[in-house]
Formats: C-alpha cells, structure tokens, sequence
C-alpha cells in the first residue's frame, strides 16, 4: 500500500507542474496573440485612412490636370 501513495504523490505532484507549465505558456501564446491582434488593428485603421484620403487625392489631381490644361491652352 505504501508504494501506491509514493505512486499517487508522484503522480499528483507531476500533474500539478504540468499544469502550471501549461498555464505559463498559454499565458504567453496569448501575450503573442494580444500583440500581433493590436498590429493588425493599426495596420487596418491606417490602410482604412489611406482609403478614406484617395478620393480627395483623386479629386485634387483632376482639378490639377484641367488648371495644368487651362495653362497649356493659354501658352499657345
């Protein structure tokens, strides 16, 4: 019977270190996880401005071409 309860000690104490080590690198993975979702976020919130600024850029540009045209047309 003795030898059970080194058996059942054991298994117990290697559960338990195997849970805490579980615990610390799931702890970890979502730290990674955590840092790369807030990566993502800033990289859509800048593609989503650039997105939101292109028409006003586009717009500029024609308005640029017809002053560059209306130039052109004086010059000759």
């Amino acid at each position: 019977m003795s030898e059970a309860w080194i058996g059942l000690i054991g298994s117990v104490i290697v559960g338990v270190l195997t849970l805490i080590g579980v615990l610390a690198s799931n702890s970890k993975a979502q730290a990674v996880t955590e840092t790369r979702l807030e990566d993502l976020t800033r990289e859509v919130r800048e593609h989503n401005n650039f997105a939101r600024r292109m028409p006003v850029v586009e717009e500029q540009i024609k308005v640029i071409n017809h002053r560059i045209g209306d130039l052109e047309r004086m010059k000759e």
